[in-house]
Formats: C-alpha cells, sequence, structure tokens
C-alpha cells in the first residue's frame, strides 16, 4: 500500500483504533503498539485493502490484535499445573465472579458464543457456522458479551 495511503489511513482512524485497545488492555505503550503494527503491515503490503472497509478493518484489527495479546498474557500468568491446595489469587477470584456473571446473567446462546470463543478458542467464523449465523452476529454478540461485563466490573472503563 502507498505510504500516503496509509498515512491518511492513519491521520483519519488512529485515534478511533487507540481509544478501543486502551478499552480492551488498559495499556497506553501496549494500546500504542498495537496501533502502529497494523499500520506497519499495511506499510509492508501484507494487507490489500477493499475501498470502503478500511475504517471496519482498521477496527476488527486492533480488537482482533488486543484480545490475542490478551490471551498471550493470560496463559502466561495461567498457574502451574499443580497448585497449592487452598491457595486462590484475587485474578482467580475475579475470574470465578466473571465466570459466575456470564452464567447468570447472559442468554444460552450468548453463554455458547461465549465459551467458544474464550474457552475453546474459536475463530468467528467457526462460531458463525456452529451457530447457524453470521460472522457480524457473532461479533455483535461478542461486543455485547465484553461491554455488559465491563459495565458490571469496571464501570469506569466505559
Amino acid at each position: 500500500m502507498e505510504r500516503e495511503t496509509v498515512r491518511r489511513l492513519f491521520m483519519q482512524h488512529y485515534a478511533r483504533m487507540y481509544r478501543v485497545a486502551q478499552t480492551l488492555l488498559l495499556d497506553g505503550q501496549e494500546s500504542e503498539d498495537v496501533c502502529s503494527d497494523i499500520f506497519e503491515s499495511l506499510l509492508r503490503g501484507e494487507t490489500e485493502l477493499v475501498p470502503g472497509t478500511e475504517e471496519q478493518y482498521l477496527l476488527t484489527s486492533v480488537r482482533n490484535r488486543c484480545l490475542k495479546r490478551l490471551r498471550h498474557k493470560a496463559i502466561e500468568k495461567a498457574p502451574s499445573p499443580l497448585p497449592l491446595l487452598g491457595s486462590a489469587s484475587e485474578e482467580d477470584e475475579r475470574m470465578a465472579d466473571i465466570v459466575e456473571y456470564v452464567v447468570g446473567h447472559l442468554s444460552e446462546q450468548d453463554r455458547r458464543i461465549f465459551g467458544l470463543r474464550f474457552t475453546e478458542g474459536y475463530s468467528y467464523e467457526e462460531i458463525a457456522a456452529k451457530e447457524g449465523i453470521s460472522k457480524v452476529a457473532v461479533w455483535k454478540h461478542l461486543s455485547h458479551i465484553i461491554t455488559s461485563i465491563k459495565r458490571q466490573f469496571n464501570p469506569r472503563s466505559l
């Protein structure tokens, strides 16, 4: 992609991309890194954008890269396979609260989609095929779920 085109996209969309990343990662430097990586890949010509879909692509890329980083962090922080009996960290308690909230407050379909995405690691396309809905519907469900969880557990982030 031409440098001037990437520059134009950067000027138009960076602020919104950064806000999405900041909302998910809660870290300014990491949010900048995610956004920069996306524009760098455009400059290297790794991706060809269809006219009219630039904003959708950029925001989806930010979301996906942030979720990938969060999954990677979760794996790094995962407890050893044989935790000591009776030791529960604050993160474990918080995760238990989130799971309890998901089970008690989301619809059956939302719970299935949440589980497929965050427990089983299915892609949007795989979830869409399994649920018989579109990828956009999967995105909408997950967006609703994440917003609902954030509203419940971190109201200041909205």
